[in-house]
């Protein structure tokens, strides 16, 4: 059977610039329409700058005259690489498309790589749901980019398991001793490393996690930080792993108002003198895809309403002490030196994240090499929380299943490093969870 023929939208190159490797024995093709889009993209300082600047970089490796014609080689048992050239809108594409976009663009190249090769299958690569609708009504084949996305949609919610009418015994002795060996445990299915449970027989609970360090179950106990109390058994838990140093990394997920960045700025605080400085960034993701110097006013100014949620976390935790105490003065004093930066993601590009506590917010906004390219800045002594809300994607091209909080959790699952807590409950007001239920 001849191998395949897949044509890539910008979206596609903008959100993983290695993709033109991930298609096995196929041929790739890029419509130089694509090329053009993506000159628009290559300054700036946000992560999909950085994608277009390195995709840049990766044709610059490939680059030559066989391109265009013949086609380069992308590796041993992989396909082709080509750029296809501009063609004329066809006459089937004029009757219901009337503008020549960039987007009419590409599926002109479409349509015509499938009537130049109608003994190969051919299909058009791209995030945008509205140009796969417009490709399928000229009869060509369209599909996603399914490289990162995750096949378990229900990750997120398995941070933590609820057993019901679970051993009274067992129960008895995560109250009496240090732990139960993992071997003793009733549960033996689906035990991953620091997995948390909400254990309950009759009238008695217990919460609960499997320690991989000294593989035993052990007793979570209820702990603040920084003034800041959990009122819940995922909040507990929530604080119970951003509190554990041997835990260098944590996903938290949850509808509004449940509590994530609050926590996690607050455990962050509560060791603040294990770090060098504490780090808490949020992805911008412009509105009406305009970009930042739309808006009126200097650089601070600009991103000054995309940080106000972040700074509206720190005035919580200020807000329970007086405003003479020890802890009004240590975040005082942290934020003059620069100890606690609140920025912009695409702002830490460049700084060392050695012995920092670095908080991740919004990363539901990220794509899955997004939060590669982050972890992997990631020096000694440095602990990375990443939080967000999967029903709250702003980005066009990422969804539940495709965006970086869900393949993190998914790909991290069972590391003796790693958590994650999905947290349930909104603990704003009863009227930010009634309104978070109901509409």
């Amino acid at each position: 059977m001849a191998n395949k023929i897949f044509i890539l939208d910008t979206n596609v190159l903008l959100h993983d610039h290695k993709c033109i490797y991930n298609f096995q024995e196929n041929d790739v093709i890029i419509p130089i329409v694509v090329l053009e889009e993506l000159d628009k993209f290559k300054k700036g300082n946000d992560l999909i700058n950085f994608q277009a600047r390195e995709f840049a970089r990766e044709m610059d490796k490939l680059a030559g005259e066989k391109l265009f014609k013949e086609g380069i080689q992308l590796g041993p048992e992989k396909g082709k690489l080509f750029v296809a050239t501009g063609k004329k809108l066809p006459e089937e594409m004029k009757e219901s498309f009337n503008e020549v976009t960039a987007d009419h663009r590409i599926l002109a190249i479409a349509l015509h790589i499938k009537n130049q090769f109608p003994e190969r299958q051919s299909a058009l690569i791209t995030k945008d749901i509205n140009l796969r609708l417009k490709a399928k009504s000229l009869g060509l084949a369209s599909e996603d980019y399914e490289t990162d996305k995750v096949k378990n949609i229900d990750i997120l919610n398995k941070g933590v398991k609820i057993y019901e009418e679970f051993d009274k015994k067992s129960i008895e002795d995560l109250y009496q001793f240090q732990g139960i060996p993992r071997s003793q445990f009733p549960i033996q299915d689906d035990l991953p490393a620091n997995q948390y449970f909400v254990l309950r027989n009759n009238t008695q609970s217990v919460l609960a996690y499997n320690d991989p360090t000294d593989e035993l179950i052990k007793r979570v106990e209820k702990h603040g930080a920084f003034g800041i109390e959990p009122r819940n058994a995922e909040q507990t838990f929530s604080l119970h792993a951003l509190l554990n140093p041997e835990i260098k990394l944590i996903s938290l997920s949850g509808k509004a108002g449940t509590g994530k960045t609050l926590l996690a700025l607050a455990a962050a605080l509560q060791q603040h003198k294990l770090y060098s400085q504490i780090l808490l960034a949020r992805p911008i993701v412009a509105l009406a895809n305009k970009d930042l110097g739309f808006l009126p006013g200097d650089v601070n100014e600009k991103i000054g309403p995309y940080m106000l949620p972040l700074f509206d976390n720190l005035g919580v935790i200020k807000s329970r002490f007086k405003s003479s105490s020890r802890e009004v003065s240590i975040i005082d004093e942290m934020l003059k030196d620069e100890r606690l930066i609140i920025t912009p993601l695409a702002y830490i590009r460049g700084r060392s994240l050695s012995d920092a506590f670095f908080i991740v917010d919004e990363a539901q906004n990220l794509t899955p090499h997004e939060v590669k390219t982050i972890i992997t800045r990631a020096g000694e002594g440095t602990k990375i929380v990443f939080t967000g809300d999967v029903q709250q994607i702003d980005s066009p091209y990422l969804d539940m299943q495709s965006n970086g909080l869900a393949y993190l959790t998914d790909k991290m699952k069972g590391q003796e490093l790693f958590a994650h807590v999905n947290l349930m409950k909104g603990e704003r007001s009863y009227l930010a969870e009634l309104a978070s239920d109901l509409l």
